[in-house]
């Protein structure tokens, strides 16, 4: 599983979505499923604006979760 922290790093810093949008030039809509972590893709140009306007990694920025894998009873 793929966890993104923009929510976490956004409140810490005080930003809201309209904010970040400014910062990076990016579309509302994007940064808000990002906040949500409601979208399936990421694109690069994106987390480079992101990281950049941040002042953040794409480690801090996004986690990768291995998924616990379930034993066979």
């Amino acid at each position: 599983m793929i966890k993104v922290h923009l929510s976490r790093i956004m409140g810490e810093k005080r930003l809201k979505i309209s904010e970040v949008s400014e910062m990076t030039q990016l579309h509302r809509n994007g940064i808000t499923k990002l906040y949500n972590e409601e979208t399936d893709g990421i694109k690069f140009e994106t987390l480079e604006r992101l990281c950049v306007a941040l002042n953040v990694t794409v480690g801090e920025l996004i986690e990768h979760i291995p998924n616990k894998k379930k034993n066979a009873e």
